[in-house]
């Protein structure tokens, strides 16, 4: 094991491993500069339950229902060896697809280990270009460098030369009807995947092939209508490849994040918890209550603080690097002169109070 990851193994204690996935990647890449997630990702924390611990526990996720729906959409689109999504990949989308091999790699015989299974993915990968096969792998694994930490990931499915290419399958139980789905839920799943391809390509330059062989198209399978029978999409991904990329390479290492600890750091519940998430810097703003479960106990500190970053990132751009609430509102009104390097804002600023006034008054 690697001294960092010793290290993040001993701040965690005895709490099991929560490990990255492309959901947390994903949110983590559009607030890179969060080094409090960083951290707690990269060290395979349950956020949920340090969020209880503090006394702010998340109010959103996933219900039972909607997770039990999903697992059992996605077991009926893989039944049979994936027949019903090669039908979908023949009839739906016209791809010319021959017999197919199909490879189960939620496990190597009886070894579940997450190494194991990448080195049998990568394998099978290799011997798959090698012989041009069309060949369905039913969750391989990748991995993936963040921010110094290897995380390991999970496709639903990877098929293999479908017109000379590498696909991701992604398969989501929200519903497409009439032709359109709800755009959050593509727009996640989008990024989602994105973080699949973008570990795909790194796999692929390790063993010697170019990355462009993984097609930026992911293969959406959704829910038809209002009935659990499946239909497919190809979804262009190059926007979300470009920016998740981009994003990867802002996130701080996380050696450097581990300078920041006090001697007694620990993820833990108890009595050093608190202290212990207070020493990293969080990046709160209001989109992270969708997507992070430590967003209430950070919006309370920013709060608490007075921070900018409480009020939204727009607001956070207009003001422009002024990090106090207090110092924007004394600019606006008079009671604070601005340096140099605010002389522009505060006139904005101040305009605005004066509008307002008039407004009310």
């Amino acid at each position: 094991m690697s001294t960092l990851a010793a290290q993040l193994d001993e701040l965690r204690g005895e709490v099991p491993a929560t490990r990255h996935n492309a959901r947390t990647i994903a949110a983590l890449t559009a607030n890179p500069g969060c080094a409090r997630r960083a951290l707690l990702d990269a060290a395979a924390v349950d956020k949920t339950v340090i969020a209880q611990s503090l006394g702010f526990p998340p109010q959103f996720g996933q219900s039972q229902f909607a997770i039990t729906r999903g697992n059992a959409f996605e077991a009926m689109v893989k039944a049979n060896g994936c027949a019903e999504l090669l039908a979908l990949l023949r009839d739906k989308l016209g791809l010319t697809i021959p017999e197919v091999a199909y490879h189960d790699l939620n496990s190597v015989g009886e070894n579940t280990g997450n190494a194991v299974r990448y080195q049998r993915t990568r394998q099978l990968l290799k011997s798959a270009i090698a012989a041009g096969d069309g060949t369905l792998f039913d969750h391989p694994m990748l991995r993936l460098d963040i921010a110094g930490a290897t995380a390991y990931l999970e496709p639903d499915v990877v098929a293999v030369q479908l017109d000379g290419k590498f696909h991701v399958v992604e398969v989501k139980a929200f519903p497409v009807i009439d032709g359109q789905a709800d755009p959050a839920q593509v727009a996640a799943a989008a990024r989602q995947s994105a973080v699949y391809v973008i570990a795909l390509r790194e796999l692929m330059a390790e063993i010697g092939e170019s990355p462009e062989i993984v097609s930026h198209n992911v293969i959406l399978v959704c829910a038809k209508d209002f009935s659990n029978r499946p239909t497919a999409e190809l979804v262009d991904l190059r926007k979300q490849l470009a920016t998740v990329s981009r994003q990867l390479t802002r996130l701080t290492a996380i050696p450097d994040l581990l300078d920041l600890l006090p001697p007694e750091a620990t993820f833990a519940p108890g009595e050093n918890l608190e202290k212990t998430i207070a020493a990293i810097p969080a990046r709160y703003a209001p989109e992270c209550m969708s997507s992070c479960e430590l967003a209430f106990a950070c919006r309370d500190e920013a709060r608490t603080c007075g921070s900018v970053d409480a009020l939204g990132r727009g607001v956070c751009d207009v003001v422009g690097g002024i990090e106090n609430i207090h110092t924007v509102l004394g600019l606006a009104d008079g009671t604070l002169e601005p340096g140099p390097e605010h002389a522009d804002i505060t006139a904005m600023l101040r305009t605005a109070h004066r509008l307002r006034w008039e407004i009310a008054g």
